[in-house]
This record gives C-alpha cells, structure tokens and sequence, in this order.
C-alpha cells in the first residue's frame, strides 16, 4: 500500500491534472534547404505574412534564411560583424516608423559563462531576385544585456509587437525558470542591467517518446501579432497565456498556462503566430527540417 501511495505520488507530480489541448497539427513541408540543419528559431514577416524567417543555432554561419510555406528557401542573409555564438531564437514587429525589424537572440549559455547576452537588431532584409546568392543585411544594433542575479542559459526571446520591449525566458532542467527585460529605453556600448520580471514553471509530464523533464526545459517563444497572447514551447508542449486588458505580462503569466500538446518531433525550438493571432507554427532542430501549423 505504501508502494501504491508513493507511486500515485509521483504520477501527481509528473502529470499535474491540467487539461491539454490535442492540436490539429499539419506538417506543411520539409525545408528543401539542408544548410537549415539547427531551425532553432523562427518568426513571420512583418512585411510579408506568407514568409518566415528561421537561422541555425550555435557554431553556424551568422546567417537568417526566409523560408516560404513550401519549405522553400528565398533568401540567405548575413549579419555583419556578427557572430553566431549561440543564437537561440528570432522575433520581429514594426519599429516606431512602422518598418519590419527583426531580433536574433544571441541568448544560450549552456556552461553559464557569458558575461553578457546580445540581441542583434537588423531591418528585415529585401528578398534577392535569386536565393542562390548570400547577400548581407544592413549594418545590425546589438544590445548586450545583463542577468542582475548571475549566469544563466537561454532559448527564449520574446519582443512586444507594440512596445517593442525585449524579453528573455531561462532555460533549467528542472523547469524552474524565469522572464526577464532588457530596459524600455535601450543604450547601446555596454551591458544593459536585465530586470527580473517574474518566476515561472515548466513542471515534469509525460508526452510520447519524450522524457518527463524534457517538458521542463524552455525552447522558444512568441507574442501573437496583437501582444494579447503569448506562447512558449518546451521540447514536449507548447504553454499559452492570454493577456486580457489591463493585465500586465506579469500578471498574465502568473495565471495558469493553457497547454497545446504538439505531436512529436526530435527537437521543437522554433515557435511563431501566424496573422491571425491563433494558429502557430513551429520547426524542429536536426534533418530533415519540418514545418508544422497547429491550427486552432
């Protein structure tokens, strides 16, 4: 009977009594393009809905791919004066003119020694007439920042639609993690003091083929096109909060998450809305590289 009791125990604790949504999820293409071999981020166009921007994860070129719904590639961009130390996530919105930015989050730290993090900053790249040639963006701002409370690993990047106010989510094992801010006003040339905005947890549960922790450790991110939702996926389930009215981030997410259950893939990092605010879409790391949409 002890036994018994100690194993409900442990259930209760991997698999809390939470509803999960079963997506309806759609793998669209295969990206044709086998230099995206580390999908570790992805993000739509601001400027053209039917795009996405997608770029490998760390020791890779410091490059962005625009990939189309196909799965084909239309451009390869590098950032100069870049380096891809380990670039984890991409984001985008429209600056104060109105004109289509994109952020790459230069975030992981899996050995937690980096004394600072750097988000590049570059206008969307115009697509070339051929995608056979790289071409370069325009010269990147690069915004360093700092945890106030020590080192840690991240995967997620979250950039506000509308105030454009840089977030970044942590990454443990144990899914205890947390959101922090870059400043609202950001300066260039030296590290930017992150503020801690709030706890969060990714507890242990079970998803086929995945271990119980892998449900813990934080992958991507993304606002709705809106700011009224915001999602972020582990390498198990995809976590999403509505932001009603009045409701700060911080108060949002310290309600319960809804929790969408994607089917399985070796790696799911990259995470965006599509325009209408609810479907998403999401890549997986490794070859070959899939493009799922979850429609709701």
């Amino acid at each position: 009977m002890k036994a018994l009791i100690l194993t409900c125990s442990l259930l209760a604790t991997i698999c809390p009594a939470q509803q999960i949504e079963k997506s309806q999820a759609e793998r669209v293409a295969v990206l044709e393009d086998k230099r995206i071999k580390e999908s570790s981020g992805l993000t739509r166009s601001p400027r053209d809905p039917l795009i996405f921007w997608t770029h490998n994860d760390s020791t890779n070129d410091p490059c962005v791919y625009a990939i189309d719904r196909s799965g084909r590639t239309l451009a390869k961009v590098r950032v100069p004066h870049a380096v891809n130390f380990d670039w984890e996530d991409i984001a985008s919105a429209k600056d104060a003119a109105g004109k289509p930015v994109l952020f790459i989050g230069d975030i992981g730290d899996n050995l937690k020694i980096r004394p600072s993090i750097q988000i590049y900053q570059i206008p969307e790249p115009s697509l070339p007439a051929t995608a056979s040639n790289e071409t370069l963006s325009a010269e990147p701002k690069l915004w360093h920042g700092s945890y106030p409370d020590g080192h840690h690993n991240a995967e997620t990047l979250l950039v506000h639609p509308t105030t454009l106010r840089i977030h970044v989510v942590t990454k443990t094992e144990d899914g205890h993690c947390s959101l922090y801010a870059f400043p609202e006003v950001l300066t260039d040339g030296k590290p930017m003091i992150l503020e801690k905005v709030v706890d969060l947890n990714f507890p242990a549960r079970n998803h086929l083929g995945k271990r119980p922790r892998d449900a813990c450790q934080t992958t991507g991110g993304c606002f709705s096109p809106d700011g009224s939702r915001v999602a972020i996926a582990t390498y198990s389930f995809i976590h999403e909060w509505k932001i009603v009215s009045g409701d700060s981030l911080k108060e949002a997410l310290q309600k319960e998450a809804h929790l969408i259950e994607p089917p399985l893939t070796r790696q799911m990092e990259g995470l965006c809305y599509d325009a209408d605010g609810e479907t998403l879409w999401f890549t997986s790391e490794h070859l070959p590289t899939p493009l799922y949409r979850i429609n709701r």
